[in-house]
């Protein structure tokens, strides 16, 4: 269990502001008569002493206080170019933005949970003892920011008053960081005292860029202090580094659901989309993937788009399983992003009108944003992350794996900005998990009962990409959370249980899990690469978003419930216009016996490594589903074509 404000707060510690006295002559001698004006809207004690704190820490030549109206956004965006944080590209509104090589992904070695000497956290996850924590930033963001101007910006982590909505603080000396935040959240300056007095917390995130030299970096340190839900990151730029209302706040948001709201809250690493059906009605998905596996696509299919990386979810009063997205833009991987899988996203790439941040992507001599796999005949040179590049420049590619695009989720033509904003949020009707397999499961399966879908979520596996630097090879990836999940991950499954199996959700969604990495070299087929394409994937969707109503019946398994030819063959005919030869079919959905019972295995040595009470619900789902699979082998061979299964 972890225990909040437990141990030393060390940014009270090293800031030494202990009084809401002591904070208000902080801010007299410090700010400016206009900025002193500005924040005397703020008044929660403990707010004003978390910034009091990291002022006192990073002795910051200036503080501007930013309220969220459109001139203080215009004013982080021109700083930022005049800064050479970003530079302007040949679409108004279009600019480009550098990491340092080494600083293009997460550095998991590099972030640490401050740990109290009792409190455990996740198998998956790093953790440094408080007082070496402490030190580390004492020695290093002292005075960090002198030279600079600290920005400090309100937000809120979803819909202003929806229930899991939760606040946060933005601290930084970096304008290419506040300028992310205004597009990624909600500037929710003059709501921020109520806020915190609903929801009864708040998080603070202090960042400053450093020096931005490559000799530095292996001095960054992203760290999150779960006890008082504060983060610390230093010597870096990376947005998935120094954003930390990002995914450092989403741990946060993690460990609230977890022990503040067990059973009624989770925090998921997941996409919100409505995909929509016959009649015109509108069936609300959730959705888990790993970076690099098609989250962002599968979102964008939806024809009323919410949000394509997080979800705050809960159950509401009525039964039914609600979700908000705590993000209003997208921090998407670009790499493969093209005019044939993702036309939405491209219009706003490709053309005027929308406000777009490039980041680590190759800038041609016309000042054009170009990506590996963006559709289009490579150019002859440019810059990247590297510097001057060629088709030619060995061992570089045109842009790195993980380059992004920053932007308004409004600016994208399916987004449905109204819902969005909705505090009440969306009625939560298919839960999809998804990851990289290129052997094992079939395009789509739906769990049998709850507990099985949980056991889907806890039994996602991907290929590392290049979101994690240093990571290599196949990765456990339960629910697609495990990098943001620092509590030990048994009891995290204990609160998918818990949540799942709560009674008051009376309306239950679907859960199904998801497959689009099948390749033809290990499902027998004769060509090379994948079985399936992008635009498949509004046929994998539209035949869940029927079968949640009722409108498809499909083949049982002893994994789950597949589909039947018939109705795939129908999905690709009227949504995609595209032949489904029966013969594809068969290769995507036949059950292979052996490889299947091998990942069971898999998950069940690792999870038992892991000690907790609920392991004896995923074990009981994880021994059901291999006795059937070992009857069918018995029966029908090692590898079940689905007519078999049918007959």
């Amino acid at each position: 269990m972890l225990e909040f404000k437990q141990g030393v707060d060390i940014l009270s510690a090293i800031g030494g502001i202990t009084t809401i006295g002591e904070a208000k002559k902080l801010f007299e001698e410090r700010l400016d008569p206009e900025h002193l004006q500005r924040l005397a809207a703020i008044t929660n004690e403990a707010a004003l002493l978390k910034i009091a704190n990291a002022m006192a820490m990073c002795v910051p030549d200036r503080i501007y206080i930013h309220t969220g109206s459109d001139e203080d956004r215009d004013y982080v965006r021109r700083m930022s170019l005049e800064k050479g944080e970003e530079q302007s590209l040949a679409i108004p509104g279009h600019t480009i933005h550098f990491d340092l090589p080494e600083d293009q992904g997460r550095m998991v070695d590099q972030t640490f949970y401050i740990a109290d000497p009792a409190e455990e956290v996740s198998s998956l996850a790093k953790k440094e003892a408080r007082e070496v924590s402490h030190a580390y930033i004492k020695e290093h963001m002292c005075g960090i920011m002198r030279g600079k101007t600290m920005y400090v910006g309100f937000y809120s982590r979803g819909p202003v008053g929806a229930r899991a909505s939760i606040p946060a603080i933005e601290i930084s000396s970096s304008n290419y960081v506040m300028h992310s935040a205004e597009l990624l959240y909600r500037n929710c300056y003059t709501d921020f005292d109520a806020e915190v007095i609903r929801r009864g917390e708040f998080f603070t995130n202090v960042h400053s860029e450093g020096t931005n030299r490559s000799e530095d970096v292996p001095k960054a340190r992203i760290y999150m202090d779960r006890s008082w839900q504060t983060t610390f990151s230093f010597f870096c730029t990376y947005a998935g580094n120094t954003l930390l209302m990002k995914k450092g706040n989403h741990r946060f948001a993690t460990d609230s659901a977890m022990y503040k709201h067990n059973g009624e809250e989770l925090s998921e690493h997941m996409f919100i989309t409505g995909m929509t059906g016959p009649g015109g009605r509108v069936t609300y998905f959730a959705g888990a993937a790993p970076s690099g596996c098609g989250k962002t696509t599968t979102a964008m299919v939806g024809s009323n788009f919410i949000g394509d990386d997080l979800a705050q979810m809960w159950i509401e009063a009525d039964g039914s399983l609600r979700a908000v997205n705590p993000e209003i833009g997208i921090f998407g991987i670009i790499e493969d992003v093209n005019q044939e899988g993702d036309p939405y996203l491209m219009h706003c790439l490709r053309r005027p009108g929308a406000e777009v941040i490039f980041s680590n992507v190759l800038v041609d001599p016309q000042g054009k944003p170009r990506w590996t796999g963006d559709g289009e005949p490579p150019p002859e040179q440019g810059v990247n992350f590297k510097g001057a590049w060629t088709p030619a420049t060995a061992g570089v590619p045109m842009s790195h794996p993980n380059s992004r695009c920053t932007l308004t989720a409004e600016t994208i033509g399916n987004h449905n900005k109204r819902v969005n904003a909705d505090p009440k949020g969306v009625v939560i009707k298919v839960i999809t998990y998804s990851g990289r397999d290129a052997n094992t499961m079939p395009p789509i399966w739906v769990a049998k009962n709850m507990d099985a879908g949980v056991a889907i979520g806890a039994s996602i596996v991907s290929k590392a990409t290049a979101a994690e630097i240093g990571a290599s090879g196949v990765n456990r990836q339960p629910w697609a959370n495990s990098p943001f999940v620092a509590a030990p991950l048994a009891e995290y499954l204990e609160a998918q249980f818990n949540f799942y199996g709560n009674p008051k959700m009376s309306q239950k969604p679907i859960m199904a899990g998801l497959n689009y990495f099948l390749t033809h070299e290990e499902r027998g087929g004769s060509g090379k690469g994948l079985l399936g394409e992008k635009q498949d994937v509004h046929v994998w969707l539209g035949w869940l978003e029927l079968f949640t109503h009722g409108e498809v019946q499909a083949i049982e398994t002893p994994i789950g419930l597949i589909p039947k030819y018939e109705d795939l063959h129908q999905l690709f005919t009227n949504r995609i216009d595209k032949e489904y030869p029966e013969s594809l079919y068969i290769m995507q959905f036949s059950l292979y016996i052996d490889n299947i019972i091998a990942r069971i295995d898999l998950q069940e040595a690792a999870w038992s490594k892991e000690p907790g009470t609920s392991l004896r619900l995923l074990f009981a789902v994880y021994k059901e589903q291999k006795a059937g699979l070992l009857a069918l082998k018995a029966a029908k061979g090692r590898i079940v074509p689905p007519g078999e299964l049918a007959a």
